[in-house]
């Protein structure tokens, strides 16, 4: 039923019941895990031993889709900046000291050729290598949509490669000059949208943080100069292939929506500072949407507060055929397991059409 559930939500076929994603829970929210599994998993445990245990918790959970991207900074080498990682995950396994930048300073930013400086693959390479990948996925996690897709899209390669600092320096110093930064980069990106469009993957999602909490952080018209235009050539191939693009940015991009919805996308993945009832007003019945029940109120809120906020989500998107609930941002590792677990039991009360 997960399946069935999800790929008719992304197909605007109106399931019966509402299908659920949940971006990180299965991953490191281990506490919770173990409560729903009855497993004891610790932050030493094997990642063979989570993994599994992931797809038995996506399983328990009634995942309909999985958000999942394959193109991240790692594929630039060492070209690119690390600013360092907070800890997330339980035990603080992800915690990273490290602070480097292979760019100097504001010069080097705007003079970055991305076609000339960041590694190069064949499009026979990359077809292989992502229909390996959604082979892999579907094997681990068959009874739910699987996606393939890229977090490097466009503004947030460039916060990845250059870190904000010198991002932030090379749009104040010469904004044109970093929209054809920009410009160059999408023509070296380009070949995995051609490559996804070419792979067994049927639903791919495009992930770029556009925005912080309080908006755009450069002139909206820069966005739509150089990043959108971006977008329209990377969805052309996935369109002509029939492909499905969901977008993704953390943030509140209102301004945005429209241009987003232009661009060719055919469903939305936000945060919960984003409008989600703007989106189901006008395209509730064109566009799939995930979201957008606030994680803070998992984290402090009554339980009162949670069933309030699961029924803000349903209320909204429970007429729209493509809605797909999830708590925006995560569910960290730090939400308290009694109200995540009282998060699902109203969802699975409420979930019904």
């Amino acid at each position: 039923m997960s399946y069935s559930d999800g790929i008719a939500a992304i197909n605007l076929e109106m399931p019966d019941r509402v299908p659920r994603t949940e971006y990180s829970a299965a991953l490191y929210h281990l506490d919770l895990i173990n409560a729903v599994l009855g497993t004891t998993l610790t932050p030493t445990s094997s990642e063979d031993d989570k993994r599994k245990a992931g797809s038995e918790f996506r399983k328990a959970w009634d995942y309909g889709l999985e958000w999942s991207i394959d193109v991240e900074a790692s594929e630039f080498g060492e070209v690119r900046t690390k600013m360092g990682h907070a800890a997330y995950s339980a035990g603080n396994t992800d915690y990273d000291s490290e602070i480097k930048s292979y760019f100097n300073n504001v010069d080097d930013v705007l003079s970055f050729d991305a076609m000339k400086l960041l590694p190069s693959y064949t499009h026979s390479e990359l077809v292989k290598r992502f229909n390996n990948g959604y082979a892999s996925k579907c094997s681990r996690d068959p009874d739910l949509v699987n996606t393939m897709g890229t977090y490097v899209t466009a503004v947030s390669a460039l916060i990845d490669l250059f870190g904000w600092e010198l991002l932030l320096d090379g749009l104040a110093e010469d904004s044109e000059q970093m929209g054809k930064v920009l410009e160059r980069y999408s023509q070296w990106i380009q070949k995995y949208y051609n490559a996804f469009a070419d792979s067994d993957a049927p639903v791919i999602m495009i992930h770029d943080d556009i925005v912080w909490t309080s908006g755009p952080f450069v002139s909206p018209e820069w966005y739509r100069k150089y990043v959108f235009p971006c977008y329209k050539r990377y969805l052309d191939p996935l369109k002509q292939a029939g492909k499905k693009v969901l977008f993704t940015s953390d943030g509140t991009y209102n301004v945005f929506i429209d241009d987003i919805a232009e661009c060719g996308f055919d469903g939305f993945v936000m945060e919960p500072t984003t409008d989600m009832e703007y989106i189901a007003q006008k395209y509730g019945r064109t566009h799939s949407f995930i979201g957008n029940a606030d994680t803070r109120i998992l984290l402090s809120g009554t339980k009162e507060a949670i069933e309030n906020e699961v029924k803000r989500c349903m209320d909204i998107g429970k007429k729209c055929p493509g809605f797909i609930m999830a708590v925006g941002n995560h569910i960290p590792a730090n939400t308290p397991v009694e109200n995540a677990l009282w998060y699902n039991e109203c969802f699975e009360r409420m979930r019904k059409r």
